[in-house]
């Protein structure tokens, strides 16, 4: 059984001011160009049985600074749709809804194209992206790139737990981690790591 190699994209403006990205497609910083560009020597000597990208620019573009050219893309790697709260950083939105929790309350309607998830429609898509590598994972390792709070529920999901235990795993833009397998049980093996560890940012969504 191989290792799932999870990468979540560089930075990006929102990302990098706290503001919830979720489906509006922005690109990297000169920053998150850096930080996916770091990705690289971490990966090299890996051999992958598959990659996979979600379909938004910037993880696309990770991918390639990456090194991890011809990805295929999976729409449910998406980011989750905040609906209402896209472009929102939590502080805004806690100034009318204090105790708001992503996580336990999910998101309210937006405009067009931003229909909002909730946690467990999040882990819907995660449990489908985790059906769709299974085989790979039989003969070797996978890479995903993604999103913060979309591979946050995908681990969590991974290692069996409900979706909202994705609050759980802090994963900051440009950062690598891995899930492996203990006596025939999911595990982390690595988490957010950096080829520098003092480049680590955290940064809300997307």
């Amino acid at each position: 059984m191989g290792e799932l190699v999870l990468v979540r994209h560089g930075q990006t403006e929102w990302s990098r001011a706290g503001r919830h990205t979720g489906r509006t497609d922005l690109p990297l910083t000169e920053e998150g160009e850096r930080q996916a560009r770091a990705v690289r020597p971490m990966l090299a000597g890996r051999r992958f049985a598959l990659v996979l990208s979600s379909p938004l620019g910037r993880a696309a573009r990770t991918a390639e600074l990456a090194g991890l050219s011809g990805a295929a893309t999976h729409p449910d790697l998406v980011e989750w749709d905040y609906g209402a709260y896209e472009g929102i950083t939590t502080a805004q939105v806690r100034r009318e809804r204090p105790d708001w929790n992503l996580w336990t309350d999910g998101v309210p309607v937006g405009g067009e194209g931003f229909p909002g998830e909730g946690p467990e429609q999040v882990g819907v898509r995660a449990d489908r992206v985790l059906d769709a590598v299974a085989p790979a994972l039989e003969h070797g390792d996978v890479v995903l790139v993604a999103h913060g709070h979309l591979l946050r529920v995908l681990t969590a999901r991974r290692l069996r737990l409900p979706p909202a235990a994705g609050a759980l795993f802090r994963l900051d833009t440009g950062a690598i981690s891995t899930l492996g397998t203990e006596h025939g049980r999911p595990v982390l093996t690595s988490w957010n790591r950096f080829r520098e560890q003092s480049s680590s940012v955290s940064e809300k969504g997307g």
